[in-house]
């Protein structure tokens, strides 16, 4: 039986939380999706820190663990 990959999902923890997203998901479209400005954040992915030159060629699989750190402003 054929399975459509379109519809795959991966159990990826984020923050802490498992999440089922879309398996191969770039982190920019990760990004993008939870309204996060990829120039004021860190991101850590299986405990290294990510170049935000790549964001796009990243892809998550299964059991990836990613950490985004937000930057906010204030005083």
């Amino acid at each position: 039986m054929k399975t459509d990959s379109r519809n795959s999902n991966a159990l990826i923890k984020v923050n802490g939380e498992i999440k089922s997203l879309p398996l191969g998901i770039s982190i920019l479209k990760l990004l993008e999706i939870y309204k996060i400005n990829k120039d004021r954040v860190v991101i850590e992915l299986n405990k290294s820190i990510l170049n935000k030159n790549n964001l796009e060629e990243i892809r998550l699989s299964e059991n990836d663990e990613l950490e985004i750190v937000t930057f906010v402003g204030g005083g």
